[in-house]
């Protein structure tokens, strides 16, 4: 069943309540989740267009590519850091302090689900949070790495309005004159706890995914196209066992087929109102 109209959209919360109620609840978030609170997602109707995603490999092997990242990254971080969860996160946050979810996978990198109060969160592809050197394997903070950037690049004017990308990063005019940050103990190459594009989802990490997955007896995906194949392997372990499915995303997915109830809608209109119905 797809839920297009208002008055559907209520029937199809409905139905969807009557489908989970009673069952410990996964739940997959992706970019359509944050964007309430301030963050573009990747696809859909008002997305930036992203014709140049950065790579693993550009950013291993072109200095230039490096420079542009940290550059942007900067530029974008003060905001991008600053976004507040919105009303999808705390439901989420709250269900789980109630018992109704299990656990949150997350395809963002943005900690919105953290610090919104969720408990289990699975960060598939990462945080902004960390940085890592790829030499000594030495942890740094973000905020230890914004500092020594603004070190190394004193005339660097971060301005107060900006544009966010989906990845939380600005384009700069210019990277030209830019240093990029190395690693404080060893001098080695700094890469941001995330996935890039071209990178694999940490087997760690995904094994973690799917205990959650197998722990819970539903799955709601919230905010997610499933155009990434780490969301679409959770999916169909889903659907090979039978448990409810319920998609919640604005724009079509790729596992509309395969939902008990899909919800055309934004993610914090749809889950305060499960929430009501599940408390």
């Amino acid at each position: 069943m797809t839920v297009t109209t208002s008055a559907a959209l209520t029937a199809g919360i409905a139905q969807s309540a009557d489908l989970l109620h009673g069952k410990p609840i996964a739940v997959l978030t992706g970019a359509g989740i944050s964007t309430d609170s301030g963050i573009p997602a990747y696809r859909g109707e008002g997305a930036p267009p992203r014709s140049d995603p950065m790579t693993a490999q550009r950013y291993l092997a072109n200095e230039a590519a490096r420079r542009r990242y940290w550059l942007g990254g900067h530029l974008g971080w003060r905001a991008f850091a600053a976004a507040e969860p919105n009303t999808g996160h705390i439901a989420l946050a709250e269900m789980e302090r109630d018992g109704v979810v299990s656990g949150v996978i997350t395809q963002n990198v943005d900690g919105l689900h953290l610090r919104a109060g969720s408990a289990r969160v699975i960060e598939v592809h990462g945080t902004m949070r960390r940085v890592t050197c790829l030499r000594c394997a030495q942890v740094f903070d973000r905020r230890d790495i914004a500092t020594q950037i603004e070190t190394l690049n004193p005339w660097l004017n971060v301005p107060e309005n900006v544009v966010l990308n989906p990845d939380g990063d600005v384009a700069p005019e210019s990277v030209d004159a830019f240093t990029v940050p190395s690693c404080t103990v060893c001098d080695g190459m700094l890469k941001p706890d995330v996935v890039f594009f071209g990178e694999y989802v940490p087997t760690d990490r995904f094994r973690a995914a799917e205990s959650l997955l197998r722990a819970s007896e539903a799955l709601i995906v919230a905010g997610s196209s499933l155009v990434v194949n780490s969301g679409v392997r959770l999916v169909e372990r889903a659907r090979r066992r039978g448990i409810p499915l319920i998609i919640i995303n604005r724009e079509p997915t790729r596992a509309d087929s395969w939902a008990h109830v899909t919800l055309t809608g934004g993610t914090g209109e749809v889950l305060p109102a499960l929430q009501e119905l599940l408390a």
